[in-house]
């Protein structure tokens, strides 16, 4: 990845492997449609969209787990295709949350779906 970026999640996996200082991490202590929010709330400060918020072909009302990359520099104006894509990347989740909630999912199913939101977040920075 060529431009310094900011790392948003709410998956442990990916704070703790990639927390080597190369990245800064933003942990959120919530829900997939929190982290959703908050990058939301950066793109609003001039960030931009790194990657896109729904990569990867998990459903948000499959899995718990975001990792989204946005620039770490923030820009004196709002990228508007990086808003465009996380409103309607919101928009996208609540619709499939409203119409069926999330599992509860075992542990062991909860760790496959880390890594898989580990595995996605990793490929586009190495990328």
């Amino acid at each position: 990845m060529k431009e310094n970026a900011l790392i948003i999640t709410n998956n442990d996996l990916v704070s703790k492997i990639l927390n080597s200082g190369k990245y800064k991490i933003i942990f959120v202590n919530g829900t997939l449609m929190d982290v959703l929010i908050k990058v939301r709330d950066y793109i609003h400060k001039g960030h931009k969209l790194l990657t896109h918020p729904l990569m990867g072909s998990v459903k948000p009302n499959e899995t718990p787990y975001k990792t989204v990359l946005i620039s770490e520099k923030n820009y004196e104006y709002v990228d508007i295709q990086s808003l465009m894509y996380i409103e309607n990347s919101i928009e996208v989740s609540q619709n499939l949350i409203r119409n069926r909630q999330p599992r509860n999912w075992p542990d062991k199913v909860l760790e496959d779906f880390k890594i898989i939101d580990f595995d996605l977040i990793n490929n586009a920075i190495n990328n």
